[in-house]
């Protein structure tokens, strides 16, 4: 089976290439003629021109150049782009294959030597490997956006372009911590894990907030006592305390003591919590021996 680029075999397919080389030599010919057409109709000149006040000028720069664009059905913007470009590059430095598209990119090079040098430089294809010019290898040059990233920079900048809008961002955002690896090394960059925390912390305030403000309501509604109130201020205050110091706690090695004494802490925290929870459910308040020497410290 002969190898097929598209609908075409590769034989065919190079001869469209050198017959569309030959066609953009000649629409870059059509190029450079209406640009330096349009220089002799109003040479380049600073702003302004010669009579800034226009008094003496039967048509400013603009006026003669969408006169000659309209005349020969052409857009303004493209004759005015033309005559740009033909202006940065005069005909001796001129390019025959190099279409009129890269001289374009390149005029933007403000230094006139560099601009010279850098046409007759043309980095290595990406394909074939010889010295040729394309449309992005011009653009990495002057430091514009490619059209097709290679490198991680220029992938990461073109993610950054269409995750512009926050909702976008947070979806795709999101997608990418699902994966391990992505997570892991996002983790491992300070600013991305403070980030991540205080988005935490902000979560967590919310809820307490959210909590308070419906305890509020509820009390409004149901004239509950201010101990009902202070309960609900005290779960909320221990859950945001914990979801500000948790995720902070990776990476944190602690020795035997340390994780007793944090296990002693634990246990009179769940004893505090039963007895919270048996004085709502049952109406229960009294504390044996065992519990009151636990919530003092004391017990084991």
């Amino acid at each position: 089976m002969p190898e097929m680029i598209g609908s075409v075999t590769r034989e065919r397919y190079d001869e469209l290439v050198k017959l569309g080389r030959d066609w953009v030599a000649t629409m870059s010919g059509v190029q450079w003629r209406i640009g330096d057409a349009a220089m002799e109709i109003e040479p380049m000149r600073s702003y302004g021109g010669a009579n800034p006040s226009g008094k003496d000028d039967l048509f400013t720069v603009s006026e003669a150049i969408r006169l000659f664009a309209e005349d020969i059905g052409l857009s303004y913007s493209t004759v005015r782009d033309y005559r740009w470009v033909a202006s940065r590059w005069p005909k001796e430095r001129r390019r025959t294959d190099v279409s009129h598209t890269i001289h374009q990119i390149l005029a933007s090079i403000p230094d006139p030597e560099e601009r010279f040098e850098a046409v007759n430089n043309p980095p290595p294809h990406p394909r074939s490997g010889e010295p040729r010019w394309t449309h992005d290898s011009a653009k990495r040059v002057v430091g514009w956006k490619v059209d097709s990233p290679e490198s991680v920079q220029e992938k990461v900048e073109a993610i950054h372009d269409l995750a512009t809008d926050d909702a976008v961002a947070s979806v795709v955002t999101t997608d990418f911590l699902r994966r391990p690896a992505v997570a892991s090394k996002a983790m491992a960059d300070d600013t991305a894990r403070h980030a991540v925390n205080e988005a935490q912390f902000d979560r967590f305030r919310q809820q307490a907030q959210f909590a308070r403000e419906e305890a509020v309501s509820q009390l409004q509604r149901m004239e509950h006592s201010a101990q009902f109130m202070d309960l609900v201020a005290a779960c909320a205050q221990f859950v945001t305390t914990a979801g500000r110091i948790v995720p902070n706690l990776k990476g944190e090695h602690y020795d035997d003591a340390e994780r007793d004494t944090i296990g002693r802490g634990l246990a009179r925290v769940r004893a505090a919590a039963d007895w919270i929870e048996n004085a709502v459910t049952r109406g229960e308040i009294d504390l044996d021996e065992q519990l009151q020497k636990l919530l003092k410290g004391s017990g084991e």
